[in-house]
């Protein structure tokens, strides 16, 4: 086994409180919009 590989063999699983937050579409909808809103203080404030 190569080295990326056996780096991807150990990572951890997700749980199951995971899996579910990703399958979530009020979760994923929730998020969309908080990583809107934080790129578009972004460039208002100009320190992108």
């Amino acid at each position: 086994m190569d080295e990326a590989t056996a780096s991807i063999a150990s990572s951890p699983l997700p749980t199951e409180q995971t899996i579910r937050r990703r399958k979530n579409l009020v979760f994923q909808t929730w998020r969309f919009v908080a990583l809107n809103l934080r790129m578009l203080t972004m460039i208002t404030k100009g320190s992108h």
